[in-house]
């Protein structure tokens, strides 16, 4: 069987209040762990004023 090529597999989210810093520590995670097959994403919900951070795992 083969596996899909770019699947990104989600492995945990979490949800903050909204900090401008967040999208440095992803920046700064994603640069840091390329290799490593873990990737992060940051949402941000406006009306919340909320932030989720994911992390997800990519073949």
């Amino acid at each position: 069987m083969q596996q899909d090529k770019g699947k990104l597999d989600i492995i945990a989210s979490k949800t903050f209040s909204a900090s401008p810093e967040f999208i440095q520590i992803v920046d700064f995670l994603n640069k840091s762990l390329k290799g490593k097959k873990i990737m992060f994403g940051l949402s941000k919900d406006k009306e919340k004023e909320q932030m989720t951070i994911s992390i997800y795992e990519f073949e």
